[in-house]
């Protein structure tokens, strides 16, 4: 068993996965010179000292210092300064591994190869693998104009409520709609928070930017008919994703793979006045992401099992023949990021790994 092989395991036992396929390791062979393919098996999920990172994988501490530079500068391991030290952590193949590298906006010739990889990995298992437990990793958050405010709502639903528990902003352009470029809509509207935000910031890979600036980009989000995405949590957001559903990993989870597990929908449903709706079908063939609504006979009609709950069509509905009510059966969303995370490792039976990989 070669170094490559030993990274994809050590990656597989994370939430996202790893499964076995040659396609991944073309991948981990374009990101990982064998140098430090090797030193990445002396690594974590969570940050570990370069000095105990050398002594691990057999090198000197410049040497360590120097591949694991390189490798946090190519946006392939985390890197973080605690009480003037540096540490460095394996990033998961989502987000992580995909993300990160095209986070510039790729342009190169290893971008090109890595896209047209990355898509074949998506199909053959990994689309599968990050959407293999009962709990996602993802969920769904409804735009903010479109819920009614007269209807109790929840912190964690309310973006610009959430965005007042961040304290780094950080903007970077879309690894999938950079890789997959299978529409023409804004690919500067990924969003990072705090301490990955930070590393990304530091790494030249996004840029920083202040909450209302953050906020713009949700509302730019929004008008150009994305979904907004976040962690299944609700303490803190870590990302929010701004996804189309031709391009993006999450939502191809459903509207390519089929899979009902790919992320989590929001508390949400869409619903239709009939007598207000002219039937002129924006919201079936521009705003719903996810082929939730039909107009039958100039009304439109919508599927509940199908719809996500992300507003998009309520936003867009000029009569106001729309609106989001709560769903009769809410998902559970966890308390927060640890919670959800122990609870898929259980769901996939990798617990004990994955919590030593976590360094607890």
């Amino acid at each position: 068993m070669d170094d490559y092989e030993r990274l994809r395991q050590i990656l597989d036992k994370h939430l996202a996965g790893a499964p076995p396929s040659k396609t991944f390791d073309r991948i981990l062979r374009i990101l990982f010179t064998p140098e430090e393919a090797k030193i990445a098996l002396a690594l974590i999920f969570a940050p570990r000292a370069v000095e105990d990172i050398a002594a691990r994988a057999g090198l000197s501490v410049e040497e360590a210092r120097r591949l694991c530079e390189s490798m946090a500068n190519k946006g392939i391991v985390f890197s973080r300064e605690k009480d003037g030290s540096m540490g460095y952590a394996l990033l998961p193949t989502i987000p992580g591994l995909f993300e990160f590298p095209f986070m510039k906006g790729g342009g190169e010739a290893m971008h090109e190869a890595l896209a047209k990889l990355w898509q074949e990995y998506h199909r053959e298992g990994l689309g599968d693998s990050f959407a293999g437990s009962a709990t996602p990793l993802t969920r769904v958050v409804p735009v903010e104009q479109a819920i009614d405010t007269r209807v109790e709502v929840l912190p964690f639903e309310v973006i610009s409520q959430m965005l007042e528990r961040n304290e780094t902003f950080a903007l970077a352009q879309c690894a999938c709609r950079v890789s997959v470029r299978g529409c023409d809509r804004p690919t500067d509207v990924c969003l990072v928070f705090d301490k990955t935000g930070r590393y990304l910031i530091e790494r030249g890979l996004a840029r920083e930017i202040s909450k209302e600036e953050a906020l713009e980009v949700v509302r730019r989000a929004e008008k150009a008919g994305l979904v907004h995405t976040t962690n299944n949590s609700r303490d803190r957001l870590n990302l929010i994703c701004n996804c189309c559903p031709c391009c993006c990993t999450i939502l191809r989870g459903l509207t390519e793979l089929e899979n009902p597990n790919a992320f989590a929908v929001s508390r949400w449903r869409s619903q239709v006045d009939a007598d207000l709706c002219n039937g002129c079908g924006i919201c079936e063939e521009q705003r719903c992401p996810v082929g939730a609504i039909k107009v039958v006979d100039l009304v439109a009609e919508v599927d509940p099992q199908r719809c996500i709950g992300c507003g998009l069509c309520v936003t867009a509905c000029d009569p106001g023949a729309l609106s989001l009510v709560p769903r009769e059966e809410a998902p559970d969303t966890p308390r927060t990021i640890t919670e959800m995370g122990l609870k898929i490792a259980a769901e996939k039976g990798r617990a004990e790994e994955f919590a030593k990989l976590m360094g607890r």
